[in-house]
């Protein structure tokens, strides 16, 4: 399993938090994501399919581009 913190600019508040958990959970192979409003970061852990680039694409789709 590979894991990585995200640097995520837009992220504001809980609300945008839990909106980013929501899409990157529905991804195949994503096993968890945890974020923070304070730190606007994710944590996210995963399986293949999933790759760093394609949460980067799901995280740029959704208009929370990573750093």
């Amino acid at each position: 399993m590979a894991q990585q913190t995200f640097t995520i600019p837009n992220i504001s508040c809980g609300h945008c938090v839990m909106a980013i958990k929501n899409e990157l959970n529905e991804m195949p192979g994503v096993q968890s994501a945890e974020g923070s409003p304070e730190t606007k970061t994710m944590e996210v852990a995963w399986d293949a399919p999933a790759s760093e680039e394609t949460i980067r694409a799901k995280l740029q789709e959704i208009n929370y581009p990573a750093d």
